[in-house]
């Protein structure tokens, strides 16, 4: 099959799984990279599993001798396999790093985890919010009288896992390049959300952080750097940290202008969010934004799911696309001289079980054999 895109000339084996591995492999496939997903079992397609576009599936039984060597087989045509199991799995599989770089001395073997491969919690089951809770990013999102709250999966799961599982495997390649070797990447949750939280240490060894939430200038606390209500019980986002920008909010909202060193004093500003709350209540959330079209005024409206295409910006960008009717991103990001190639639907698992088999040399009547004892399942 014929991929277009910067990754066009990998191939990427994706061991089934939930939340960060997948997303991982459907960012590297839409960006060219053929990325075959091993399935422990075939199904119907779903339209709208858009982790699954782009992909090509094998259904095998790895439980199974033959099933194990077919995976094999496959992956010693790769350059990287990534997995999202606990430790051990892949091992008790027999498709540990060391088996397959046996195979494959070259292969990058991605290894995302939410605990990582070592320490005493290595073994133990958790999910995106346990790991945000050890990571103190958890504890700095939330109303100041109440607790933290959960910021959907985005943080831990895709910011912390997914992109730097992503991350660690390109690394690798590119040193493959230098080196001729393979490595394998512990890609975990825990380390890659504390990577992301850099400016907060710095904040807080600064003193220009506190743990109390809503008490500081990005989780809320700041007047000019939150959301607010609006007539129609919609929102608008509300973020002109620069002094200048402050003042266009200010001027163009018939709010309280305070000077720059008056805007960072906490002291101020309980009174002045409860003031802005009021004003910006009078009108509705597309009121505002008539008045604050074409400003620099840092505004921008509270979208829900069903109202993005319709965005002036988002149709203009084409940031979303349509395929069966299902809604999802455009590729990101984009580039000029080697742009992703059109959109793939969603296969089913084990929907290509064949053709995929092919490519790691098994003849037609291997196949069939292989299909009659279970082996593709």
């Amino acid at each position: 099959m014929s991929r277009q895109g910067a990754l066009a000339h990998l191939r990427i084996i994706e061991m089934a799984g939930l939340g960060p591995c997948p997303l991982a492999g459907q960012l590297l496939a839409d960006l060219g990279a053929e990325v075959i997903v091993i399935d422990r079992a075939s199904g119907r397609p779903d339209p709208a599993d858009v982790n699954r576009r782009n992909k090509l599936s094998v259904a095998l039984n790895l439980k199974s001798d033959a099933g194990r060597e077919a995976a094999l087989r496959l992956i010693a045509s790769a350059d990287a396999l990534i997995e999202g199991f606990r430790p051990g799995v892949m091992e008790r599989l027999g498709l540990g790093p060391e088996a397959c770089m046996a195979r494959n001395p070259g292969l990058v073997f991605g290894r995302m985890t939410g605990w990582g491969q070592t320490g005493p919690l290595a073994p133990r089951a958790g999910h995106d919010l346990n790991y945000m809770a050890i990571t103190g990013s958890l504890a700095a999102i939330g109303p100041a009288d109440g607790p933290p709250l959960p910021p959907l999966n985005l943080v831990a799961d895709y910011g912390g896992g997914s992109m730097f599982l992503i991350f660690g495997v390109l690394a690798a390649l590119l040193e493959r390049g230098v080196s001729g070797k393979g490595q394998v990447v512990d890609a975990a949750i825990v380390d890659g959300v504390p990577a992301m939280m850099g400016v907060f240490h710095w904040m807080f060894h600064t003193g220009d952080w506190t743990t109390q939430r809503q008490n500081n200038m990005l989780d809320g606390g700041a007047p000019y750097y939150r959301c607010y209500e609006t007539a129609d019980g919609k929102a608008i986002s509300v973020g002109p940290i620069e002094p200048q920008f402050f003042a266009e909010l200010c001027e163009k909202a018939g709010l309280e202008h305070v000077p720059p060193h008056e805007q960072v004093n906490k002291a101020n500003w309980p009174r002045l969010s409860s003031a802005y709350a009021d004003v910006f209540r009078r009108r509705t959330r597309d009121e505002w934004m008539e008045i604050f079209e074409g400003s620099d005024a840092c505004v921008a409206p509270v979208l829900t799911l069903n109202e993005l295409e319709a965005h002036p910006h988002n149709a203009a960008r084409g940031i979303y696309v349509r395929q069966n009717g299902v809604m999802q991103a455009a590729p990101a990001p984009r580039f000029d001289r080697t742009p992703s190639g059109p959109l793939r639907p969603p296969q089913a698992a084990g929907a290509n079980s064949a053709d995929v088999l092919r490519l790691a040399g098994f003849a037609d009547e291997d196949i069939a054999a292989m299909q009659a004892d279970g082996t593709i399942c």
